[in-house]
């Protein structure tokens, strides 16, 4: 059985803060350190993201699944490895852990807690780009849990790292993610207005990717098991 729901959630809070944190502030750094090459800012805001994934990933991922998204929490409701009571735990903390991860990287570097941002992020372009995004993570964390290969840390920050670049809207792909960042006016962030668009495609996608996992993964219960598997025990 997986370690206590307090524990997991406790997990999901701050791996999704730090997170956040790293997206938010490694976009604030880039600003600065690359202010004339908005390409070499998406890349090191990149290579920062998916990084930084692979270690909360390989840190959390034996506590609580390190889900740190929404949308892995609730497919993984929708094949059996979370009660409803345990998913709601998971995205509740999720949210939360972004707000916070949002305010702790504008203080980091100077900024005001909270900074409602200004960036217009619209269009059926973006908006594909959030489908797409969210559909390939999808695919790629239930796939390498259904493989059964220890490899999910390392495929999905190579993902997301990837996608920042293969698609038109760079991958939020998270719905916690994309509201916490109306938190920051800065490289990464997205404005109030935007935001209801990105998670209702990001939702979009998760929808087609159920669909796609049940037709590729004939036993998807059995990715959604390892996905919420936690702790089974307390080292000794």
């Amino acid at each position: 059985m997986p370690g206590p729901l307090p524990r997991r959630a406790l997990a999901e809070f701050i791996g999704t803060a730090f997170l956040v944190a790293a997206v938010i502030g490694s976009g604030i750094a880039a600003s600065r350190l690359s202010p004339s090459d908005i390409g070499l800012q998406l890349f090191e805001n990149a290579v920062a993201t998916g990084a930084a994934l692979v270690a909360l990933i390989l840190a959390f991922g034996p506590v609580s699944g390190a889900h740190l998204n929404p949308v892995v929490s609730m497919l993984d409701r929708l094949f059996g490895g979370l009660s409803s009571r345990d998913a709601g735990a998971y995205v509740g903390a999720q949210v939360a852990g972004s707000a916070c991860g949002a305010m702790i990287a504008n203080l980091m570097f100077g900024l005001p807690a909270v900074d409602l941002s200004t960036e217009v992020r619209s269009g059926s372009g973006l908006w594909l780009g959030e489908v797409v995004a969210t559909f390939g993570l999808a695919l790629v964390i239930f796939g390498v849990a259904r493989s059964g290969r220890n490899v999910a840390a390392f495929a999905v920050g190579a993902y997301i790292a990837a996608a920042y670049f293969f698609t038109s809207s760079t991958s939020f792909a998270n719905p916690a993610v994309t509201l916490a960042r109306t938190l920051s006016d800065t490289f990464a962030g997205i404005s109030p207005s935007s935001a209801p668009g990105f998670v209702a495609f990001e939702m979009v996608g998760a929808a087609v990717a159920a669909g796609a996992i049940v037709v590729l993964y004939p036993h998807p219960e059995s990715a959604a098991r390892e996905l919420a598997a936690g702790d089974t025990e307390d080292p000794p």
